[in-house]
Formats: C-alpha cells, structure tokens, sequence
C-alpha cells in the first residue's frame, strides 16, 4: 500500500473525537501535522512523498470536514481553487510548515 493510500485510510479510520481534537484550532493541526511529517522523516521518506500525503490530507479535509476556525477556511477556500499543480505546491508548503513546529 502507497503512503498516499495509507494516508487517506488513516485520515478516514480517525475516531472523531480525535479528529476534533486535532482540528479545534490551527495550532493543534499544525503541531499534529509537524509529528506526522517528523514521523515520515524518521521513515526515510523524501520531502516529495510527504508533500504526496499531505495531498491527500488536504483532498480530505476540502471534501469531508467541515473548517473550524479562520485559517482551516482559508486553506480550504485555497484548496479548491488550486488547480492540481497548485494543491501539489500548497502541499509541499504545508509540509515546510509542519517541519517548522519541530
């Protein structure tokens, strides 16, 4: 199984209390975005692959959770207006910014 695939199995399997948890304000989803890419870091994977499931995090957050405070609504309004590319980008930009909070 790709780590892409992983990725969104993990994202959909969240108790939702956790999920709650984790996206009750940006600071909780940025710290718990640091640890995962630090996790993936640990794992060997390139920043090329995390940016990939950070992809698919984000493709699940835009289409299956509802913003909780002002930047999640940005990033989602940002999200759907990107174009492939774009979201690969804002991936990759999410991913330097979840290794900045470790």
């Amino acid at each position: 199984m790709s780590i892409e695939n992983r990725v969104e199995q993990e994202a959909r399997q969240t108790a939702p209390e956790k999920k709650e948890e984790i996206l009750q304000n940006f600071e909780h989803f940025k710290n718990y975005l640091g640890d995962q890419v630090a996790k993936g870091e640990k794992l060997g994977l390139s920043e090329e692959s995390l940016a990939k499931g950070a992809e698919k995090i984000g493709d699940y957050l835009a289409k299956s959770e509802e913003p909780r405070n002002r930047e999640e609504k940005l990033l989602q309004e940002l999200w759907k207006l990107g174009n492939k590319e774009q979201r690969h980008q804002l991936a990759h930009l999410l991913v330097r910014l979840a290794q900045s909070t470790n």
